[in-house]
């Protein structure tokens, strides 16, 4: 199983009304498009908050109704931060603000180094640290917050669907809500002015000065995958939310250096990591971040070449190694819709590829959203597909 974090798009005027999907050069995607069918597949349920928290859970199997715990339980169980059944943790970027903390100019600081980033969480992490709030540095701009006895009834707010808004609108509300934005103003009075900030600013760099906690969950409670399915199961994957929800599921997370959730990411590491794990392993699932960062960053040209690299180093490489055996099966999705012109996500149902030697071809000849939307192929409920997959 092939998973293109947040590739699936709306038509866009600089691709002629294409989407990145269509635009890319994808060969090897074609030929199992051409051998396979194409469809339509529902990852977020009605009424639920697109995004990988969601979506990954219903790949997996998992209804999300049932089983969504949010998204930074998982992340804190895949760094191995420990959680008590009623502590909240919080995703918590470090992001840009202007220099009044009013308006949100960047969700990541421009994607901050971890070397620069690693002081700057460890000042507020020491200057902060209290019986109600643990800060736990992680990669980059991606942190974990944890909160002590927390509640879960607050609403916050994805930084990256505020980026040029007022921070104010955004910020917690609810049940506890004055010490997470005591916490936010009291990161943005320690790191506005610091070196590394006034450095990056003289360079011409997005300052990280301000910690944005959202994302909250507790710890996720998840049968487990391979006695519900009777497979053994790995993950190839840079990011901590698939990470920790394979963790949950009892998958084997793989190590796999250069892979990152980022456009720097190995994309033929994780091509090769996945064919030597499918020596070991019944199902292999390689997650790839890098089109949602993209898209994100309302990085056209870096999604389009982001496919192309999945195309060409992931999904090409275990095609042709999976083409001697009879039986084999290769699932190909996005999780979710990442668009460019909001640099947010949206609930539409994805395209999915599946491809089996004895399966009857649909006549499809791409991989792609219009594709899907032509096809009779169409699952309502995302936590059914895995039975494509698993069913002989």
């Amino acid at each position: 199983m092939v998973v293109l974090d947040g590739a699936a798009d709306r038509p866009l005027a600089e691709l002629d009304g294409r989407t990145p999907l269509q635009a890319a050069d994808t060969p090897a995607m074609a030929r199992l498009a051409a051998g396979g069918i194409v469809g339509l597949v529902k990852t977020i349920p009605d009424g639920m908050t697109p995004g990988t928290d969601v979506a990954f859970l219903s790949i997996l199997g998992y209804d999300p109704r049932r089983y969504f715990a949010g998204r930074a339980g998982l992340e804190a169980l895949s760094l191995g931060i420990p959680l008590d059944a009623k502590d909240v943790a919080f995703r918590c970027n470090l992001v840009t603000v202007d220099d009044d903390a009013a308006n949100l100019l960047h969700y990541s600081a421009a994607e901050i180094s971890t070397q620069e980033a690693r002081p700057l969480v460890t000042l507020v992490r020491e200057r902060l640290r209290s019986r109600r709030f643990a800060l736990h540095p992680g990669q980059s701009f991606r942190n974990i917050l944890v909160w002590r006895e927390g509640s879960l009834d607050v609403q916050t707010t994805p930084p990256h669907e505020v980026q040029g808004q007022a921070v104010e609108p955004h910020l917690p509300r609810g049940d506890g809500d004055g010490e997470l934005r005591q916490f936010i103003y009291d990161s943005f009075d320690l790191l506005h002015k610091h070196d590394i900030n006034r450095r990056r600013l003289d360079e011409g760099r997005f300052p990280a000065n301000m910690l944005w906690p959202w994302g909250q969950g507790r710890l996720p409670q998840l049968p487990s995958f391979p006695v519900a399915h009777g497979v053994t199961a790995a993950l190839v994957a840079g990011t901590d939310t698939v990470k920790g929800m394979a963790t949950a599921a009892g998958i084997t997370v793989l190590d796999v250096p250069g892979a990152t959730g980022n456009l720097d990411t190995d994309f033929a590491a994780k091509g090769r990591a996945g064919i030597a794990a499918l020596e070991v392993y019944d199902l292999v699932i390689v997650h790839i971040e890098a089109p949602d960062t993209a898209a994100h960053n309302a990085d056209l040209e870096g999604k389009v070449w982001a496919i192309e690299q999945i195309d060409r180093e992931i999904v090409g490489p275990i095609a042709d190694f999976l083409k001697p055996f009879e039986q084999h099966k290769i699932l190909i999705l996005p999780d979710h819709y990442t668009c460019l012109a909001t640099r947010g996500h949206a609930a539409d149902p994805v395209p999915f590829l599946l491809y089996t030697p004895f399966l009857i071809p649909d006549h499809s000849e791409h991989f792609d959203e219009p594709s899907a939307r032509e096809s009779d192929w169409s699952l309502e409920e995302g936590h059914r597909l895995i039975q494509l997959m698993l069913v002989n």
